[in-house]
């Protein structure tokens, strides 16, 4: 990836499951040109991998605070992550 491209493993905790927050988060990513993935867990948080520029990586992190309508969130945890190739689209995988 050039260096002005990311990728971020982003960890969201609080009320985001059952709120449709994956979907956001999918057509939240697809309006800044972002690719990767959303999945639930199994300890009710949401995890999304998010890869782009770094601007559109910035302000996901800031939209994942606000979420969807009906969410509440408590956390937004971002881990850079290094990829070996640029994922295309996005997902929900889980």
């Amino acid at each position: 990836m050039s260096d002005d491209y990311e990728a971020a493993l982003v960890r969201i905790t609080g009320r985001v499951q059952g709120v449709s927050f994956r979907v956001w988060t999918r057509d939240e990513a697809l309006k800044l040109g972002l690719a990767g993935w959303v999945r639930n867990e199994l300890d009710g948080s949401v995890v999304a991998l998010i890869a782009g520029p770094d601007a559109a990586i910035s302000t996901m992190i800031e939209r994942f605070w606000q979420g969807p309508s009906g969410a509440s969130v408590s956390n937004v945890e971002k881990q850079p992550t290094a990829l070996a190739e640029m994922p295309t689209g996005f997902r929900i995988t889980g």
